[in-house]
């Protein structure tokens, strides 16, 4: 196995006291050196590396926890620690420490039992801040949810009863959620068992059209997946949809219009009214005697004596 890739996941540096500092961000690989400065091969010695009380790698001639001759490794570093094989012929006792973990963090000796001084190797994980955000890590992360399953088991113009189902490691917790991505109140999570895998199913009864998603979380991989499924009830409004199909806007449009008509009838109306009443008065104008050319009394009296006869 190369060093050099190795190498380049990590930070190295002294302290002061002459001790090798690691620096490794979480979930990377760590390279921690150990050599003896005769560069002797060392397949048939023995050398132990230790965090502390911890065993975190120990080989004799050949003979190591990864091939089954040796047991004692703490469980922290099981499976997580190898030795360089192709090194050893070049007194280089560096391991490598697989997909590092915070509590990794520490001093590490390493010893070439019995008579030679240990090397002491400092390491530090650095968090990722990357790793704690929840999204989806399907094929990422071992045991990370798929995207879960919906099912409609019931329906009525007015609610729909709707089922989630998730299956993962560790079981994912279940929300359900409307399309402005408020929590909804559900049914207390059933956990199953079928085929040798947990299930866990929440139920939901909706009254109104929308867009649905059920979300399974698992915090400890940083995992979140969504389904999501439409629901369209005949009998239940929703929020932007009034009864018999019509918007709100359609609705307002309608009631302005019929306004405008109505003041518009009223104004012909009372427009054909007062032409009405104009003719009306013009016809009693016209009908009244003349009295401007008419005689007066005496002319009257004078008229008829001219018109007596004798």
């Amino acid at each position: 196995m190369e060093l050099l890739p190795l190498v380049c996941l990590c930070l190295l540096s002294c302290s002061g006291d002459g001790s090798v500092v690691v620096t490794v961000e979480e979930g990377s690989d760590a390279m921690l050196p150990c050599s003896i400065s005769t560069k002797e091969n060392i397949e048939k010695l023995t050398f132990d590396w230790k965090k502390g009380r911890q065993e975190v790698f120990f080989y004799q001639s050949g003979k190591h926890y990864n091939n089954g001759g040796r047991t004692g490794q703490d469980k922290q570093f099981e499976g997580r620690v190898f030795h360089f094989e192709d090194e050893l012929k070049h007194g280089n006792a560096s391991i490598k420490i697989t997909k590092t973990q915070l509590t990794d963090s520490g001093n590490y000796a390493c010893t070439f039992p019995p008579d030679r001084n240990p090397s002491s190797v400092a390491l530090h994980v650095a968090p990722d801040t990357e790793r704690s955000v929840l999204r989806d890590r399907t094929g990422e992360k071992p045991g990370a949810a798929p995207r879960p399953y919906i099912d409609i088991l019931a329906e009525t113009k007015d609610s729909s009863l709707l089922q989630c189902e998730a299956h993962g490691d560790p079981l994912p917790t279940l929300e359900w959620k409307d399309s402005d991505n408020n929590i909804l109140s559900a049914e207390e999570p059933k956990i199953s068992n079928r085929g040798g895998r947990s299930y866990i199913t929440v139920k939901i009864t909706v009254t109104k059209t929308d867009n649905y998603s059920c979300v399974a979380t698992q915090e400890t991989l940083s995992h979140r997946i969504a389904a999501v499924t439409s629901v369209h009830l005949a009998g239940a409004a929703s929020e932007t949809v009034i009864h018999y199909g019509l918007s709100a806007g359609v609705i307002a449009a309608i009631v302005v219009l019929s306004i405008f008509l109505f003041a518009a009838v009223v104004a012909i109306v009372g427009a054909g009214l007062y032409i009405k009443q104009l003719r009306k008065e013009n016809r009693k104008k016209g009908s009244r005697p003349n009295t401007a050319n008419r005689p007066t009394g005496a002319d009257q009296t004078t008229a008829m004596i001219q018109t007596a006869p004798v």
